[in-house]
């Protein structure tokens, strides 16, 4: 039963215990501070004084080990903590100050001008005799710089003016700084006058933006905090000051008809950043017109402005991030005694409090990225990029009502010679950087394809730490405006043009590799589309290699297949892809593992250089290497292979198994596909023989075709798979002059051959079934003389039939 009681209590003790503790900072601090300066002695307290002023800290961790508050170098100090003395001939502060009433108390801390004004107003009576009050003590420097008027015509009234506005100050009970929650608000004891506390996790307590410079000073009769300025009356909201305050009339028109002004009358904690008339002067014309007259941009535009937790500048000791009622986020620091936002010092007039909050003015209007356009999201690492934009007349097309995203590049990966090249063409390279729909980035997914403004498509590849569009891949930055998104990229995005085996077949350095690929059989895996990684090695890895060693190698196609094989893999993996310094194991259609890395953004391929990365093909990706590549564990059974691999390859010992095989590698690892109308049909053929003028709609069903891919939702990668129907409706041109039959006779064929020329100008598709005559008896009494030798019918078609409609379904199966 106890230990039930125990488990059943623990939470509400731990959670008291949290409580005290969130509203305790300024207690916190203070006790930092003596840790700090305990070789000083006890009850000693290090605190940071900003060099050139008199202000003071008891500091965080932050500001202690910067050195530093606000940008400004900070000394250190050593005090008495709070409620102690010194005495003659000891170390340290080892004495209790001596306890009085409050009148007694502000002589203590040293607010002798409050203690003076208390006596001139009749209030020395009052703070003298029995209760129990919390006195918020105006310093001699807060006196001091109270604006000259205000003092006169304080002092002028003593009994009166000065009086109220010392009760003002006051509170008609004991509250120390740990009872001074965060968003309190307290009655004073002037005509139920509001005090507004905030109490900041940096330990910093202010009330109405009055920060506690000295705290928990103990009297008889209650507890006096000195503060850095006078108070001053608190009246109406940030609404009411808006609305009459004739320096804000520019930002209180959008603040009107985006409906924003009316939250700022609710009560709440709000910070506002409020833009002067001087502010929206400087914004272009063409800007503030276009956001003023667009409603969404001009209620984010407002909202941006906003904190929904109220700052006080005096809490600000360092640059910290909040929130905005836009969504995004601000950073408000100090430099010095000015107040920055986004590190641009931009505050005139700090601490404007109101009933539910505090403003500070600022000369410059904030934009945020969802009032932009989303050429003007481009930061300073893409002014390159969006610069040439404008200059080659593509942001005029971005159309303000139209949905975009830009892949910027880095100003570095645009080169000289890139920028020196022709217009038209430079134009051509940016128009393959603009998307025609908005995008952002947990919408893509692998296997996506996005259509360019230049009409090309642009494949998307998702990997564990990275999203990569064709041979370039993202980095952080992305930003959403009013009419798109852009994505940062490492470098130019160059669409693939050619298949891996035109690449190939185009460069001179991978002759040898070629040979052997042709050698093999594998022409057609590197020329169907696919999505594969190719490792491919330049002719200097065949160093050594005679011709006779060459054909001992094709030979043994098995052998020669297991080794090609080996340097390649299901799907497309690019270097810059890899997260770096970590190694990835990808598994080669040959069965053997490959090991990958990139260190200093350089890819190692089982521990090799590649030469050169991300050449992108239509069908996948080549990593150049100058290393015949081996599975280390694939052991060799033939004397004169060993000898010839051993020639080749010396950074890994190959191992021999005498009379060891290597597996058969059947080429059922990718499906070929049939280009075009060209096709191979078995069966007897049937005939339509079309004549001059005429023409006939053929409708192909195609093949389902199964697809999976992985798309990013919510931040997480999800498996998907689709099912994608496709129909299409061909009109049969006169392009296609004859059909070819092969057949087992040379003279019919030609014969045959004859006669189409001569009679058909268009036929449709052969398909199975019986010769059947339509039109023409020669073509049947030749077809039906060549008995069961016709078994296969090849279309020759000359150009392409025109497709007038296609019809694709796409079905999302349940993973």
């Amino acid at each position: 039963m106890k230990i039930f009681f125990l488990f059943t209590f623990l939470p509400f003790l731990l959670s008291a215990f949290e409580q005290a503790a969130a509203s305790a900072h300024y207690d916190k601090i203070l006790t930092h501070s003596r840790i700090r300066a305990r070789d000083q002695g006890p009850n000693v307290c290090a605190l940071q004084q900003v060099m050139g002023t008199k202000k003071k800290y008891f500091s965080t961790c932050r500001n202690w080990y910067q050195q530093s508050i606000c940008g400004k170098k900070a000394t250190v100090l050593y005090e008495c903590c709070p409620g102690y003395m010194k005495m003659d001939g000891t170390r340290g502060c080892p004495a209790v100050a001596p306890i009085d009433h409050v009148y007694g108390t502000l002589g203590i801390v040293g607010a002798t001008t409050t203690q003076r004004y208390s006596d001139m107003s009749k209030l020395r009576q009052e703070i003298e005799g029995r209760g129990s009050f919390t006195f918020f003590a105006p310093s001699n420097e807060a006196w001091d710089q109270l604006d000259s008027e205000t003092h006169r015509n304080l002092v002028d009234n003593v009994n009166i003016e000065l009086y109220n506005s010392l009760h003002h100050h006051m509170l008609n009970k004991r509250m120390l700084t740990k009872d001074l929650k965060n968003g309190m608000t307290l009655v004073s004891m002037y005509n139920g006058q509001k005090l507004f506390i905030n109490h900041y996790p940096n330990g910093v307590v202010t009330v109405n933006c009055a920060r506690i410079i000295h705290g928990n000073q103990i009297a008889t009769n209650g507890v006096v905090h000195v503060i850095d300025r006078v108070l001053t009356s608190v009246a109406n909201t940030i609404q009411d000051f808006i609305e009459f305050e004739d320096e804000l009339s520019s930002f209180r028109a959008p603040a009107i008809t985006s409906g924003v002004m009316d939250i700022l009358g609710r009560p709440g904690h709000y910070t506002i950043f409020a833009p002067t008339n001087e502010a929206f002067e400087k914004l272009p014309r063409g800007v503030l017109e276009r956001i003023m007259g667009d409603k969404v941009a001009s209620e984010a535009l407002v909202k941006f402005h906003i904190l929904n937790t109220l700052q006080c500048s005096e809490a600000i000791t360092g640059g910290a991030v909040y929130e905005t009622l836009e969504g995004n986020t601000v950073e408000v620091g100090c430099d010095g005694e000015s107040l920055t936002v986004n590190g641009v010092k931009m505050v005139k007039r700090k601490d404007i409090v109101r009933s539910n909050g505090v403003i500070h003015l600022i000369d410059q209007v904030l934009i945020p990225d969802s009032a932009k356009q989303v050429i003007e999201l481009g930061g300073a690492q893409q002014t390159t990029f969006t610069d040439l934009v404008a200059q080659l007349g593509l942001a005029s097309s971005l159309r303000p009502e139209g949905q975009y995203t830009l892949l910027a590049p880095l100003n570095g990966a645009f080169s000289d010679d890139t920028l020196n090249l022709d217009q038209r063409l430079l134009k051509r390279i940016l128009q393959n950087h603009i998307i025609k729909v908005k995008v952002g980035l947990n919408e893509l997914y692998n296997g996506q394809e996005l259509e360019t403004i230049g009409g090309k498509l642009l494949r998307v590849f998702v990997y564990r730490t990275a999203v990569c569009i064709e041979n370039s891949c993202m980095v952080r930055g992305s930003k959403e405006g009013r009419n798109g998104f852009i994505h940062i990229f490492r470098q130019i995005i160059s669409p693939a043009e050619k298949t891996l085996h035109e690449m190939l077949r185009n460069d001179k350095r991978f002759s040898i590799f070629l040979s052997l690929v042709k050698a093999a059989d594998l022409d057609d895996v590197l020329s169907q589309p696919g999505q594969w990684t190719l490792f491919v090695p330049t002719n200097d890895a065949f160093k050594g290699l005679t011709d006779d060693d060459k054909d001992i190698l094709i030979r043994d196609k098995n052998a020669l297949r297991n080794i090609l094989l080996y340097h390649l893999t299901q799907g497309v993996f690019i270097g810059s892809g890899f997260e770096p310094g970590v190694t990835n194991i990808l598994k080669t259609i040959q069965g053997g593992k490959l090991y990958l890395k990139t260190v200093n953004d350089t890819l190692l391929v089982n521990e090799l250089k590649s030469r050169e990365s991300d050449l992108m093909a239509t069908n996948g990706v080549i990593h150049v290497i100058d290393k015949l590549l081996y599975p280390a564990e694939l052991p060799v059974g033939n004397d004169q292979l060993l000898t010839i691999l051993k020639k080749l390859i010396k950074y890994i010992q190959i191992k021999f198994v005498r009379d060891s095989t290597f597996k058969e590698i059947p080429l059922t690892f990718y499906n070929p596909s049939i280009t075009q109308l060209t096709k191979l049909i078995e069966g007897e053929p049937e005939f339509k023989i079309v004549r001059e003028g005429e023409t006939i709609t053929k409708v192909i069903h195609g093949e389902p075709i199964i697809k999976t891919y992985t798309k990013i939702i919510d931040g997480r990668p999800v498996e998907v798979t689709e099912k994608k129907v496709t129909e299409e409706r061909i009109i049969q041109g006169p392009e296609i002059k004859y059909t070819r039959i092969t057949a087992g006779g040379s003279d019919n064929e030609e014969k045959l051959k004859k006669i189409l020329e001569e009679e058909v100008t268009k036929v449709t598709k052969f398909i199975e079934g019986d010769g059947h005559l339509l039109e023409d008896e020669e073509i049947k009494r030749l077809l039906q003389g060549a008995g069961t030798e016709y078994t296969k019918v090849t279309k020759v078609i000359e150009g392409e039939p025109q497709i007038i409609e296609r019809e694709i379904k796409k079905v999302h199966l349940e993973g």
